[in-house]
């Protein structure tokens, strides 16, 4: 009954496109040493629920199945992040990778705080504290 509420589905799914932003920026990092590795991002959670509204694209079954590459497994999209190239063609910058892990750890407690004020107002208003 509950799962159908809207502000939980909106918070579960800022938690896991935080987790999914992180996992990107993750492989950015451990790749910022490889020669012509391009820099990967995911649009901003915004953007990615107003495109997972739409039933333009086709549905996995199963994990894995019609897999795009240009695709996370849980079905964001990856695009180049900008950034400027180094001599070894390689894009990726630490800074910039480790403020946007600064910035997905606030998009992440943001989600939780949303989920955490939503179970109060619940318990609330069926009286339990």
């Amino acid at each position: 009954m509950f799962e159908n509420l809207d502000i939980f589905k909106m918070a579960s799914g800022m938690a896991r496109h935080a987790v999914t932003r992180q996992e990107v920026i993750a492989k950015n990092i451990a790749n910022a040493d490889t020669p012509e590795y391009r820099a990967k991002d995911i649009a901003s959670f915004a953007d990615a629920y107003d495109t997972t509204s739409s039933d333009t694209k086709m549905r996995t079954t199963r994990a894995g199945h019609v897999l795009d590459s240009t695709a996370t497994p849980s079905g964001y999209d990856l695009f180049d992040a900008p950034g400027a190239t180094s001599p070894n063609g390689n894009t990726v910058s630490l800074e910039t990778e480790m403020m946007k892990s600064s910035q997905v750890r606030h998009e992440h407690e943001l989600a939780l705080s949303v989920y955490k004020s939503s179970m109060n107002i619940l318990r609330t208003s069926i009286g339990r504290k």
